[in-house]
């Protein structure tokens, strides 16, 4: 909290398109998406007028026993992301919506008679959040060192796959990296409840892209073994990969499917979780059974991010973001390619869709101080919201961005790097 004194809080006087604006009059290009939730950008018209339509409406009302139109459309949608994950629970935030999944599987094994099922596993340098299961399953010990004598203690998957992109020969099989790997799966595979991942992109862990042939490896696996599988797509999720879905990459479909941040653009706090009918009717007795899953949320099926995040689906879908983010793929790569080269100062350049990262290369002296940091200060003043992931630089841009704006992101950033370095 001290960094406040040497660089205090930036004041928001307004924000549209990839643009944040300053109450000094500064503009800048924000090259995060927020913390990666507005996809299609600040202020949309067609999100405002939705949520102005609703407004006229009703904002909020108990989401028990009762249900209204908007939430009706929405869940109809979210219900043909992944065809077959056709019941949808909703919360607010992205944390939530992994805390709903992880007891909704540990419950269900327990309903089929697995009581033994009382364990997770997760990938090393996860992270899908900071309630506190989904803070034990994340392995960033920065966030959970403080708590770690009351998280659960998971086995890390470690090793993983690694790639620079999909061009990478480990994208397409990573049979030489399964073994091992299935050897760490096989210590635990009688009591496993499910194994969550971040499918694709690991977010906060870097940045850091894994083959998909080893998702469609552990799909696989856990299936055999009565495993249910988590898809954590809280920032995957809704086209930043160029899919709807992370999984599509390796055409799986998990047994579970989380959902946040891009939802609503970033307009309103809202999370979904997707699951199967059987595990739906796992749930599904008289009162007196006890097989209810109870997870009350005040704000769930909030009408308001409803209709912001069915008319952010219907968006998506009118002007073909999906097929414009994998167009961008390329751009990105190469507009981040032009500032290693400038700068020689970045290296392990990594893309997928709408995201772009690389490591800064640093001295061991460097290496010990903030440098990405420093260098998103510089880059505050020049134009650009350019946050680094400690000393990974990354571009994770409105998924309907300019290229020409990109272009100026690329300009700030070989200066901000090169005021530094």
């Amino acid at each position: 909290m001290k960094d406040y004194l040497s660089f205090p809080p930036l004041v928001v006087s307004k924000a549209y398109g990839p643009f944040i604006e300053l109450d000094n009059g500064l503009r800048l290009i924000d090259a995060i998406s927020s913390w990666w939730c507005k996809s299609l950008g600040h202020n949309h018209p067609r999100l405002k007028k939705a949520l102005y339509a609703q407004l006229d409406r009703f904002e909020h009302v108990i989401f028990a026993n009762s249900t209204h139109e908007v939430i009706v459309q929405l869940s109809e949608k979210l219900a043909l992301l992944s065809p077959g994950l056709n019941k949808v629970f909703y919360a607010s935030e992205g944390s939530s919506a992994v805390e709903i999944s992880l007891k909704m599987a540990l419950h269900a094994q327990k309903i089929k008679g697995f009581s033994q099922r009382t364990q997770f596993t997760a990938l090393q340098n996860g992270y899908h959040g900071e309630t506190f299961m989904a803070l034990g399953l994340s392995d960033l010990g920065l966030y959970h060192q403080p708590y770690e004598p009351q998280l659960i203690k998971p086995q890390f998957i470690c090793n993983l796959p690694y790639v620079t992109s999909r061009e990478d020969p480990l994208w397409e099989d990573c049979s030489d990296c399964w073994p091992a790997i299935e050897k760490q799966l096989e210590q635990q595979a009688t009591v496993l409840a499910a194994i969550i991942v971040e499918p694709i992109v690991q977010g906060a862990g870097g940045m850091l892209i894994y083959s998909q042939d080893f998702l469609r490896r552990l799909r696989k696996w856990t299936r055999e073994q009565g495993i249910y599988l988590i898809a954590d797509e809280i920032m995957t999720g809704l086209g930043r990969t160029g899919f709807a879905l992370a999984c599509e990459h390796a055409q799986i479909q998990a047994d579970f499917i989380c959902l946040s941040k891009g939802l609503t653009s970033g307009w309103l706090a809202m999370s979904a979780v997707l699951t199967r009918t059987d595990i739906y009717n796992l749930f599904y007795d008289d009162y007196s059974i006890e097989k209810n899953f109870l997870h009350s949320h005040t704000f769930s099926g909030n009408a308001l991010a409803a209709a912001v995040a069915l008319e952010c689906l219907t968006v998506l879908e009118e002007e073909n973001i999906y097929l414009e983010v994998q167009k961008k793929e390329t751009i990105l790569k190469t507009l981040m390619q032009e500032v290693a080269d400038i700068t020689g100062k970045l290296t392990n350049i990594r893309i997928i869709g709408a995201i772009v990262a690389a490591d800064l290369v640093l001295t061991t002296e460097q290496k010990n101080q903030r440098v990405g940091y420093q260098i998103f200060q510089e880059a505050i003043k020049m134009g650009a919201w350019l946050r680094p992931l400690g000393n990974t630089i990354y571009w994770l841009p409105p998924l309907n961005i300019e290229i020409s704006v990109l272009e100026e992101l690329k300009d700030i950033t070989i200066q901000s790097i090169n005021k530094l370095l």
